[in-house]
């Protein structure tokens, strides 16, 4: 499973999460993360349909579609229980 995570450096909400970001990155080894820049990243806006609402984190299986978005904080614990759960798409 792949996750997709949009984030700009002014947003509160978003440096919240990349730090939790990196915390699940070591709970979860299996989970490869792109991170992308709100503002820089317009082709990845465009592909994926973002809107102004940030952060968002999308959900790729492993056959490279979209299966669950996320925006805006989420617990940590939360968010790694969603992963578990989707683990094996």
């Amino acid at each position: 499973m792949k996750l997709i995570s949009v984030t700009a450096i002014w947003c509160p909400s978003c440096i919240v999460m990349k730090s939790r970001l990196e915390k699940i990155k070591t709970q979860c080894p299996w989970l490869e993360i792109e991170e992308y820049n709100y503002d820089k990243d317009l082709a990845i806006r465009s592909k994926y349909n973002i809107g102004k609402e940030i952060p968002v984190f999308i959900f790729i299986n492993n056959f490279g579609f979209e299966f669950h978005r996320l925006q805006g904080e989420i617990d940590r614990k939360d968010f790694i229980k969603l992963l578990e759960e989707h683990k094996d798409k």
